[in-house]
Formats: structure tokens, C-alpha cells, sequence
């Protein structure tokens, strides 16, 4: 079954949530500085995932064309949006904390070389041992999430669902499009472009400049369209 270790995941956020909850009581100034360490070790990760990229040109185009696509889409507007409806239907402890808690943690699960590699795993060979460690990563930040941002964080199985479940199903016939050389490369890139969401995420959480960062998603599709063209074109002009 090629969604197990998506379905897993999900039950570890939803527990890790619940669990979170009750945590809620935790002393601001605690809560505080806790988020403070979780923002550091977020961008540490993605700064660690983006020094992987092998073409930095590639890395800066797709960030570039990839923001303005994401503004002309308005993506971080709709995912607020989502927020916000959330919030109005659930309520929260203070106005904009579930919109807050479901953006944050949709874009920290579904950004990344674990979600991305752990559902192709799952679709390609049936293995889920990837997106079970993801499982047991996600499942403990959403404790930390939960009892700083709300309980909006539970909210992001929705699209870590959707998101892991389409790139688990898309695998099935992915060899059928790309070679293996080509797919390695794709994953590259696509980590090294997501290691800097990643690390944008980091930023906002220690509240150091609001970045947009649900608007920059759309680099990680030119990433992967990118790898194969410029392949191409090295090869039609580099003869």
C-alpha cells in the first residue's frame, strides 16, 4: 500500500497535537524560548539541505520565477485564508493562532527532502522507512507547535496528506518519464531549493523578518522542470 507511510505520518501529527494541547499551559517565557531554539535548529536544517544544490544559478532562478509565480497565484493569501476560515469554524486562544499554527506547520511537514524522497520511496519501491522517521520527527514537533502556536497545527494533515499521498501515487509511473540519473538530480536540486524555504520558515519563527515563504513553493516545481532542460540545453549547445 503506497500511502502507509503517508497515513502513518498524519496519525503522528494528529497524536503529537492532542499531546501538544495539553501542554498548553506551559509558561509563556518557557514556550517563548523553546520556539526560539526550534527556529535556529529550522534553519540550521535548511541551510544544511540547501548546500547540497550543485547548480546555484539553477537555485536563484527558481527561487526568482518561482516568487513571482507564487504572487501572481497569491498562495500564502489562500493558505490564510484557510486560517482564517479555520479559525472562525474552531476558534482559538487569541485571533490569527490557528491560522498561524496551520500555515507554519503545513509549510514545515510539506517542504523538505523527507517528504519528497519519503513518498517517492513509498510509491516506487513500497518502502515507507523514510517517511516513518519523518513520522516520529513530525510527531514531536507538533507537541512543540501545538503548545506554542495552537491548535491549528493538527489542521496540516490535510495537505501533508494530499501532498505526500500525489507524489507517493505519481512515483508509481515516474520511471516511465525520467531516468534514474536525471531523477537523482531533480532531488538535488529540489532539496538544495527547499533547504532555503526551510530556512525562511526559521526566520519567521524567530521573528526576524516575515518572509512569504507559501509564495516561493512554486521554485520547487521550476527546480524540477529546470534540472531536465538545462541538461537539455547543455547538451544541444555544449556540442
Amino acid at each position: 500500500m503506497f500511502l502507509l507511510g503517508t497515513l502513518v505520518n498524519v496519525i503522528a501529527i494528529i497524536i503529537g497535537s492532542l499531546v501538544g494541547r495539553f501542554l498548553s499551559r506551559i509558561p509563556e517565557g518557557i514556550r517563548h524560548t523553546v520556539m526560539q531554539g526550534l527556529g535556529l535548529a529550522v534553519i540550521l536544517l535548511g541551510l544544511t539541505m540547501s548546500f547540497q544544490s550543485k547548480n546555484f544559478l539553477l537555485l536563484i532562478f527558481s527561487l526568482i520565477l518561482g516568487s513571482v509565480l507564487g504572487e501572481l497565484l497569491k498562495i500564502d493569501d489562500r493558505l490564510n485564508q484557510v486560517g482564517r476560515f479555520l479559525e472562525k469554524k474552531v476558534g482559538g486562544k487569541k485571533q490569527g493562532s490557528i491560522a498561524t499554527g496551520f500555515v507554519t506547520a503545513t509549510l514545515v511537514y510539506c517542504i523538505g527532502a523527507m517528504a519528497v524522497l519519503g513518498a517517492m520511496d513509498s510509491g516506487l519501491r513500497g518502502n515507507h522507512d523514510i517517511l516513518y522517521t519523518k513520522s516520529l520527527l513530525d510527531g514531536f514537533s507538533a507537541i512543540i507547535f501545538t503548545s506554542t502556536l495552537g491548535i491549528g497545527v493538527v489542521f496540516s494533515i490535510v495537505p501533508v496528506f494530499f501532498y505526500q499521498g500525489a507524489i507517493a501515487l505519481l512515483s508509481t509511473q515516474i520511471y516511465h518519464v525520467v531516468s534514474q540519473s536525471v531523477l537523482d538530480s531533480i532531488l538535488v536540486e529540489v532539496t538544495g531549493v527547499g533547504g532555503l524555504l526551510i530556512a525562511a520558515i526559521g526566520i519567521n519563527i524567530l521573528e526576524i523578518k516575515q518572509i512569504k515563504v507559501a509564495n516561493m513553493l512554486p521554485a520547487l516545481v521550476v527546480a524540477a522542470f529546470g534540472v531536465p532542460l538545462v541538461a537539455w540545453l547543455t547538451n544541444v549547445f555544449g556540442q
